[in-house]
């Protein structure tokens, strides 16, 4: 009986480490079919020119150049800080509207948080190029097309609801207890809010700052509606003319595409442990 049961035992665990090395494999594989249009973009961005049209293609850039990167720095610098300032300005002002609304929707209760709840669901479901067309007739009438502040303000209607629905998430887990002492102390509800709900809300502060970020940097329909054509457009906007400017130095368009996924990949690396955090809201564990 030991011995039959050894064997079993022994059969089990070279059946499980079989299995755990197919769905391995299998991850590996899924992963680099999925990178693997990053990895194009990076190899064409350090391609020749007369390299562009061999075949088949070089899957090294055997003879890589950095004229594509060159050409970013002369050309496409002035579009990279319009989106570094519309991100940020995205991000100031998404905070700033959505962390107050969370903070009352999951600790003051007011009238109405349900539905008001619901009106933010149903918000993140609107089409985007239906707000754009609402917001274009409504910059006509104030002149804020063509405008910075007008892209932060339209940008962060995609990034309010989130934000309201995870920093609701996230301030519902901070016990009542904490904000009792507050109080007893005398501070108000802006107070509380300000010296002890939002130190506490870090991660769920830099979940919805990088979302925020994300979507303002990516964005292109409320760019190509609200700013094209202006003095001051973001980098979706950068690669859309200079694709249509000059598509045959496509080492120069794969670099600004680059070069243009870099802070987004950066920040994103630098806060994943915090937005791990913020994304599984409901309590206050650090």
């Amino acid at each position: 009986m030991s011995r039959s049961g050894s064997r079993s035992r022994s059969g089990s665990r070279s059946g499980s480490r079989g299995r755990t090395w197919v769905k391995t494999t299998i991850g590996v594989v899924l992963t680099g079919i999925m990178l693997f249009p990053v990895y194009w973009m990076l190899n064409v961005s350090l391609t020749r020119d007369q390299d562009m049209r061999k075949s088949p293609p070089d899957l090294l850039p055997l003879h890589g150049t950095l004229a594509g990167y060159r050409t970013v720095l002369d050309e496409q610098l002035p579009y990279l800080g319009t989106s570094l300032v519309i991100g940020l300005g995205t991000v100031v002002l998404t905070v700033a509207l959505s962390a107050p609304a969370g903070y009352a929707l999951a600790k003051l209760r007011p009238r109405g948080g349900g539905i008001l709840n619901f009106v933010l669901l149903a918000a993140q479901m609107i089409p985007g190029i239906i707000m754009a067309m609402g917001f274009y007739a409504i910059y006509l009438q104030l002149g804020l097309l063509q405008s910075v502040p007008g892209l932060i303000v339209a940008d962060s209607t995609l990034a309010v609801p989130f934000g309201v629905l995870i920093f609701t998430a996230f301030m519902s887990g901070i016990p009542g207890e904490l904000l009792q002492a507050a109080t007893t102390d005398g501070a108000g509800p802006l107070r509380t809010f300000w010296s002890i709900v939002l130190p506490i809300s870090r991660n769920a502060v830099v979940t919805v700052s990088l979302f925020a970020f994300l979507w303002s940097w990516s964005d292109f329909i409320f760019a190509s509606t609200l700013v094209n054509g202006g003095a001051q457009e973001p980098i979706t906007l950068g690669i859309y003319h200079y694709i249509g400017n000059n598509n045959q130095q496509w080492n120069a368009i794969m670099a600004t595409a680059v070069v243009a996924s870099l802070p987004a990949t950066v920040i994103l690396v630098l806060a994943q442990r915090y937005v791990a955090a913020g994304v599984t809201a409901g309590a206050v564990k650090d």
